[in-house]
């Protein structure tokens, strides 16, 4: 944000032209009472050199991943990014677009789009896939909402454990549609295979599994795909991208709908945000997708260009035809999961994946024997488990960032879920990391 120096000659020429006498004149319709009345304790003005240094020595009270060994997961990871996403994001073309509301023009950002949508067919083996949400949880949401389009039944079937998050915003971004949600897992948090064969109906519109689920274990996705499609529900996936790489994509095993968080690829921490939703799904139900779509034509002269297609957003045609009132896309985050798949390639990904298998299992396997820790879920697992500690995860995850560790995610504080301390393992880390952190969990037994 800009500084702007409007001199108090400027300020009361501003509030003649508006008509009144004074800034307090100017707020006379607020009511004393909630009004400022000490001042909020600025400093004094300070230069531009000034005011970088505050501002630094302020950013360096953060504890982030760069500080301290991350082995915090629950959907963002800290991952390696290749030094080029960051040169290409930081292009002005790309950087200051934000969203090229006259796309037809925009070829460059077009072709990134189609090259993005490429690549997450190519990594789902789906048919078609857009070009992004806004994140994990919206796209899960948008899934639900073009699942209910495609058949108009109410009910949605989660099997397993999925994320808290993803389902609270599915069922605030849902709540127009009077959908019911119906959980099926067993006391391990896997999807109950028995229960579901027995409770899906004929009202069921969908069944959402994440894979891995929200405790990282890998859930029977095959045998979930037949319960599913032999009651003509439709079967929605939320997988992990990195995951795919060694895993079976899921259009492998039928999915119709695949969502995901895309910040796995290429795309910062951020302390939260602002991430990158993925969404892809057969090509028969292409026509109820939401958000942007762009495809590849030539013009009249057969020269080859990009234009946005299937265009059913509601920002396009009329509010109530539309499918959905997802405007636009993650422009800058899809590029940079657009640059970070170009970069690393198929066999960069699997690479990815299987530093990041072997390293959790590594560590699994050196916690199990720590006592007073275990594996609180005994099932095969990617890069992401929960374990059971000798003391509240709380009070190991507080006393990490004294030693040098995100610890993990504390599970309690989450409603419907186990308690526990959940670990993710990345290929960033190295084996003296991982030979540290139980060094530091042992001393908690």
């Amino acid at each position: 944000m800009p500084f702007i120096p409007n001199t108090d000659l400027d300020r009361q020429e501003m509030l003649s032209k508006i008509g009144v006498s004074s800034f307090d004149e100017l707020i006379a319709i607020i009511p004393e009472e909630i009004r400022l009345k000490n001042p909020i304790g600025l400093p004094p003005q300070l230069s531009e050199f000034e005011a970088l240094k505050l501002l630094n020595k302020y950013a360096d009270k953060n504890i982030t991943a760069a500080t301290h060994a991350c082995f915090m997961g629950f959907g963002a990871y800290d991952r390696y990014i290749p030094a080029i996403v960051g040169s290409v994001l930081e292009r002005p073309e790309f950087k200051t677009a934000y969203t090229p509301y006259q796309a037809e023009v925009s070829q460059g950002t077009l072709q990134a789009m189609y090259e993005f949508q490429s690549m997450i067919c190519e990594l789902t083996q789906m048919d078609v896939a857009n070009a992004s949400l806004y994140d994990g949880g919206s796209a899960l949401a948008e899934a639900c909402l073009m699942a209910h389009a495609h058949n108009k039944k109410k009910e949605i079937i989660i099997g397993g454990t999925v994320h808290p998050n993803y389902l609270r915003v599915v069922k605030t971004l849902c709540v127009g549609k009077n959908l019911s949600y119906k959980i099926i897992s067993d006391d391990d948090g896997m999807c109950d295979l028995g229960r579901l064969a027995d409770e899906i109906s004929d009202i069921t519109s969908a069944v959402i599994v994440q894979q891995p689920n929200a405790y990282g274990s890998l859930e029977d996705v095959f045998e979930i795909e037949k319960i599913v499609h032999s009651n003509k529900a439709l079967f929605i996936v939320s997988a992990d991208p990195v995951s795919l790489g060694i895993l079976q994509p899921p259009g492998e095993y039928n999915a119709d709908i695949v969502v995901g968080e895309g910040q796995q690829l290429g795309v910062p921490m951020n302390f939260g945000g602002p991430y990158l939703g993925l969404f892809a799904c057969k090509k028969e139900f292409v026509r109820k997708m939401p958000g942007r779509l762009a495809g590849v034509t030539v013009d009249a002269d057969g020269n080859r260009g990009f234009v946005l297609t299937l265009q059913t957003r509601e920002q396009q045609i009329k509010r109530e035809r539309a499918t959905s009132n997802i405007c636009t896309n993650q422009g800058l985050n899809m590029l940079a999961a657009t640059v970070y798949m170009e970069t690393m390639g198929k066999e960069g990904i699997k690479e990815v994946a299987k530093m990041s298998l072997a390293a959790a299992h590594y560590l699994a396997g050196e916690i199990k024997i720590i006592p007073g820790c275990d594996l609180a879920i005994d099932k095969p697992f990617f890069n992401e488990f929960l374990i059971n500690t000798p003391v509240p995860p709380s009070v190991i995850f507080d006393a990490g960032i004294k030693d040098g560790f995100m610890a993990g995610i504390d599970l309690s504080p989450f409603k419907g879920i186990k308690d526990g301390l959940l670990i993710a393992v990345t290929e960033k880390r190295t084996k003296e990391e991982l030979d540290a952190f139980v060094a530091f969990l042992k001393t908690f037994a």
